[in-house]
Protein backbone atom coordinates (compact mmCIF):
# COMPACT_ATOMS: atom_id res chain seq x y z
CA UNK A 1 0.00 0.00 0.00
CA UNK A 2 2.93 2.49 0.62
CA UNK A 3 3.70 2.71 -2.53
CA UNK A 4 0.22 2.73 -4.08
CA UNK A 5 -0.38 5.88 -1.87
CA UNK A 6 2.54 7.49 -3.36
CA UNK A 7 1.45 6.62 -7.28
CA UNK A 8 -2.20 7.82 -6.55
CA UNK A 9 -0.45 11.56 -5.73
CA UNK A 10 1.84 11.38 -8.66
CA UNK A 11 0.97 9.28 -11.84
CA UNK A 12 -2.60 9.79 -13.99
CA UNK A 13 -4.69 7.49 -13.12
CA UNK A 14 -5.12 3.74 -14.36
CA UNK A 15 -6.89 3.00 -17.33
CA UNK A 16 -9.02 -0.02 -17.51
CA UNK A 17 -6.47 -1.69 -20.06
CA UNK A 18 -5.27 -5.26 -19.44
CA UNK A 19 -2.34 -4.80 -18.00
CA UNK A 20 -0.29 -7.69 -20.27
CA UNK A 21 -1.32 -6.16 -23.46
CA UNK A 22 -0.43 -2.46 -21.92
CA UNK A 23 3.25 -3.60 -21.49
CA UNK A 24 3.65 -5.26 -25.02
CA UNK A 25 2.04 -2.11 -26.51
CA UNK A 26 4.60 0.17 -24.72
CA UNK A 27 7.48 -2.05 -25.18
CA UNK A 28 8.83 -0.80 -28.55
CA UNK A 29 8.80 2.82 -27.00
CA UNK A 30 10.76 1.33 -24.00
CA UNK A 31 13.54 0.30 -26.96
CA UNK A 32 13.51 3.53 -28.19
CA UNK A 33 13.82 5.41 -24.76
CA UNK A 34 16.59 2.82 -24.19
CA UNK A 35 18.25 3.57 -27.29
CA UNK A 36 17.92 7.51 -27.12
CA UNK A 37 19.52 7.73 -23.68
CA UNK A 38 21.94 5.11 -23.67
CA UNK A 39 23.24 5.39 -27.67
CA UNK A 40 23.28 1.78 -28.52
CA UNK A 41 21.16 0.30 -31.10
CA UNK A 42 18.95 -2.70 -30.01
CA UNK A 43 18.42 -5.73 -32.05
CA UNK A 44 14.31 -6.75 -31.37
CA UNK A 45 14.22 -9.59 -33.56
CA UNK A 46 11.70 -12.34 -32.04
CA UNK A 47 14.74 -15.02 -31.25
CA UNK A 48 14.67 -17.76 -28.85
CA UNK A 49 17.71 -18.02 -26.75
CA UNK A 50 18.83 -21.73 -25.48
CA UNK A 51 21.20 -22.36 -23.12
CA UNK A 52 24.27 -24.37 -24.82
CA UNK A 53 23.90 -27.48 -22.45
CA UNK A 54 20.22 -27.44 -22.40
CA UNK A 55 17.98 -26.55 -24.69
CA UNK A 56 15.10 -27.04 -22.32
CA UNK A 57 16.51 -23.72 -20.56
CA UNK A 58 15.55 -20.78 -22.80
CA UNK A 59 14.72 -17.40 -22.77
CA UNK A 60 13.06 -14.89 -25.59
CA UNK A 61 14.73 -11.54 -24.93
CA UNK A 62 13.09 -8.73 -25.25
CA UNK A 63 16.36 -7.34 -27.06
CA UNK A 64 19.72 -7.58 -27.31
CA UNK A 65 23.08 -5.75 -27.98
CA UNK A 66 25.63 -8.22 -29.66
CA UNK A 67 26.08 -11.37 -27.45
CA UNK A 68 27.37 -9.89 -23.70
CA UNK A 69 24.72 -7.30 -23.06
CA UNK A 70 20.26 -7.44 -23.35
CA UNK A 71 17.30 -5.24 -22.42
CA UNK A 72 14.57 -6.56 -20.25
CA UNK A 73 11.46 -4.00 -20.26
CA UNK A 74 9.04 -3.31 -17.56
CA UNK A 75 6.08 -1.65 -17.99
CA UNK A 76 4.18 -2.00 -14.48
CA UNK A 77 1.46 -0.36 -12.79
CA UNK A 78 2.38 2.41 -11.24
CA UNK A 79 2.95 1.90 -8.09
CA UNK A 80 5.43 -0.70 -9.04
CA UNK A 81 7.06 1.33 -10.95
CA UNK A 82 7.68 3.60 -7.98
CA UNK A 83 8.59 0.81 -5.89
CA UNK A 84 11.78 -0.07 -8.34
CA UNK A 85 12.21 3.67 -8.32
CA UNK A 86 12.70 4.37 -5.00
CA UNK A 87 14.71 1.42 -3.70
CA UNK A 88 16.55 0.74 -7.08
CA UNK A 89 15.96 -2.13 -7.24
CA UNK A 90 14.20 -4.98 -9.67
CA UNK A 91 10.81 -6.27 -7.63
CA UNK A 92 11.65 -9.39 -6.49
CA UNK A 93 9.19 -11.43 -8.15
CA UNK A 94 11.02 -10.49 -11.57
CA UNK A 95 14.52 -12.19 -10.36
CA UNK A 96 14.06 -15.53 -11.58
CA UNK A 97 13.21 -13.61 -15.09
CA UNK A 98 16.75 -11.52 -14.82
CA UNK A 99 18.67 -14.08 -13.81
CA UNK A 100 17.39 -15.91 -16.56
CA UNK A 101 19.24 -13.82 -19.11
CA UNK A 102 22.47 -14.76 -17.56
CA UNK A 103 21.46 -18.76 -16.77
CA UNK A 104 20.65 -19.06 -20.97
CA UNK A 105 23.57 -16.70 -22.59
CA UNK A 106 26.90 -17.40 -20.52
CA UNK A 107 28.42 -14.58 -22.64
CA UNK A 108 25.70 -12.16 -21.37
CA UNK A 109 28.01 -9.75 -18.99
CA UNK A 110 25.32 -6.81 -18.27
CA UNK A 111 21.35 -6.62 -18.50
CA UNK A 112 19.83 -3.37 -18.90
CA UNK A 113 16.45 -3.39 -17.36
CA UNK A 114 14.27 -0.69 -18.29
CA UNK A 115 10.90 0.10 -16.50
CA UNK A 116 8.96 2.48 -18.86
CA UNK A 117 5.04 4.39 -17.49
CA UNK A 118 4.20 7.09 -19.31
CA UNK A 119 1.93 8.05 -16.99
CA UNK A 120 4.22 9.51 -14.34
CA UNK A 121 4.53 13.04 -14.87
CA UNK A 122 8.29 12.42 -13.78
CA UNK A 123 10.73 9.74 -14.08
CA UNK A 124 8.46 7.56 -16.67
CA UNK A 125 11.42 5.89 -17.87
CA UNK A 126 14.58 4.46 -15.60
CA UNK A 127 16.92 1.71 -16.03
CA UNK A 128 18.57 -0.82 -13.50
CA UNK A 129 22.07 -2.45 -14.84
CA UNK A 130 23.19 -6.03 -13.72
CA UNK A 131 25.72 -7.01 -13.97
CA UNK A 132 26.52 -10.76 -13.92
CA UNK A 133 29.83 -10.48 -11.78
CA UNK A 134 27.36 -9.50 -9.30
CA UNK A 135 24.98 -11.71 -9.18
CA UNK A 136 27.19 -14.96 -9.79
CA UNK A 137 26.17 -16.62 -6.78
CA UNK A 138 22.47 -16.58 -7.69
CA UNK A 139 23.09 -17.27 -11.30
CA UNK A 140 24.30 -20.92 -9.48
CA UNK A 141 21.93 -21.25 -7.18
CA UNK A 142 18.95 -20.74 -9.98
CA UNK A 143 20.90 -22.75 -12.77
CA UNK A 144 21.21 -25.96 -10.46
CA UNK A 145 17.10 -25.42 -9.51
CA UNK A 146 16.13 -25.43 -13.11
CA UNK A 147 18.42 -28.45 -13.92
CA UNK A 148 16.95 -30.10 -10.96
CA UNK A 149 13.96 -29.91 -12.05
CA UNK A 150 14.13 -30.49 -15.72
CA UNK A 151 15.47 -33.64 -14.17
CA UNK A 152 12.52 -34.64 -11.79
CA UNK A 153 10.34 -33.99 -14.94
CA UNK A 154 12.41 -36.20 -16.97
CA UNK A 155 12.25 -39.37 -14.44
CA UNK A 156 8.44 -38.68 -13.81
CA UNK A 157 7.80 -38.61 -18.07
CA UNK A 158 10.00 -42.18 -17.97
CA UNK A 159 7.29 -43.24 -15.37
CA UNK A 160 4.63 -42.31 -17.00
CA UNK A 161 5.04 -43.48 -20.37
CA UNK A 162 3.79 -46.79 -21.26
Amino acid sequence: GFYELIAERIALPPTDENAMMRGKRLEDEAIERFEKEIGKKVDTSLVIWECDNNPSIALSPDGFIGKTEAVEVKCLDSSRHVEALVTDMVPGDYEFQTLQYFIVNEKLEKLYVCFYDPRLQFKDFFIITLNRKDLLENIAKYTEYQINTLEEVEEIVKQLSF
